[in-house]
């Protein structure tokens, strides 16, 4: 067999192959369940999540993304219905909310929600996020807020 039939050869067994190992790689790209959150803000944020793991409230951070990015917070399909976010920008702007949870200013991971204070943390209020019953992966959206117009 000269080398151009050889090559041919090799071309049509492999073909088939990688045409299979790039189907099994779309579907398990497809299949994959992760909570995510991107920066559309102008300016780089500081993240936590807190969310109960069935049996008691975990709260972690920080994650620092630069304007632009994403971050995969949670890895794998969603355990829970709802998730709470907090996030600060270099500015001093927050994304906050009224479900409180503790957090520290270094980076942590705190079991519970109860009694921050007494055990040496911060107490944060954090924004839900709602991503439903059948929900197998979600992403947060930060934008910057709109401008506070001024009364006239």
């Amino acid at each position: 067999m000269d080398r151009t039939a050889t090559l041919t050869a090799m071309k049509q067994a492999i073909t088939p192959a990688c045409m299979a190992l790039g189907v099994f790689l779309a579907a398990s790209t497809a299949a994959r369940a992760d909570f995510r959150l991107c920066n559309n803000a102008t300016s780089r944020v500081s993240v936590s999540l807190a969310y109960t793991d069935g049996e008691m409230w975990v709260s972690e951070g920080w994650w620092n993304l630069k304007p632009g990015a994403c971050e995969t917070l949670v890895r794998g399909p969603l355990a829970a219905e709802f998730y709470y976010v907090y996030a600060m920008d270099e500015r001093g702007g927050e994304w906050k909310g009224k479900a409180f949870m503790c957090t520290r200013d270094r980076e942590f991971r705190i079991l519970g929600r109860e009694d921050c204070y007494v055990r040496g943390f911060d107490r944060t209020g954090f924004f839900e996020v709602d991503t439903g019953k059948e929900a197998k992966n979600w992403t947060v959206q930060l934008t910057d807020p709109a401008p506070a117009r001024p009364n006239p």
